[in-house]
Parts: structure tokens; sequence; C-alpha cells
């Protein structure tokens, strides 16, 4: 959690290239790369389903053929997900439950 409240602090500073390894001379070579990639990642993480991209967007992205969305958001929070207990037909808070695995469905939204 303290990586990406640093995380989300130096996006809004448009400081994301700070957390590049200063250390790794490949790293900072790359470093636009790099950052690029971070907002990628930022794309995936969208509270929002409605707003994450599709795999095929990922790789457009990756291929240099698309740019990532602009309109991000930096809340990496998911709400909590009704599930249905396996032993009764009880709908239950997933993550109030103690529950660390989410559903394919929850992670990536209808397609």
């Amino acid at each position: 959690m303290h990586l990406l409240s640093l995380f989300k602090r130096k996006a809004k500073e448009e400081r994301s290239i700070d957390i590049v390894d200063k250390g790794n001379d490949e790293m900072q070579l790359h470093s636009t790369e790099v950052v690029e990639t971070m907002r990628v990642v930022v794309w995936c993480l969208q509270s929002d389903i409605s707003k994450k991209p599709s795999m095929l967007m990922v790789v457009k992205v990756l291929e240099g053929s698309f740019d990532v969305e602009n309109n991000l958001a930096y809340n990496f929070i998911n709400p909590a997900i009704q599930r249905t207990t396996p032993y009764a037909d009880q709908q239950e808070d997933a993550i109030g439950a103690g529950c660390t695995l989410l559903c394919p469905l929850a992670l990536s939204g209808p397609r």
C-alpha cells in the first residue's frame, strides 16, 4: 500500500520518472518506456470496470500503435464484491469475509 500511495503521489506531481530505478543503467536508458508501462498498469487497475482496457488495447499500446488514456484514476481500492457462498445461497461481502481471490469476471469485467 505504501508503494501505491507513492506511485499515486508521483503521478499527480507528473514525476513518475522518479520511481524508475536510478541504480540500473538500462532502466534509466529506457525510462520513458518504463513510465509508459506504469501508465498501462494504472489503466488496467482502474476501479471502474468500464474504463479498463481490453487485452487488444494493451497490446496495441505496447506495440506503439495506440496511446494510454489520459484521464486515469489512481484510486486502486476495489469496492466490495458480492459472492454466493458454496454451502448456502447467502450473499456475503467477499472482502469482509477475508477472501483473497477474486473471480476473473470481477477482475477484468465483462467484454
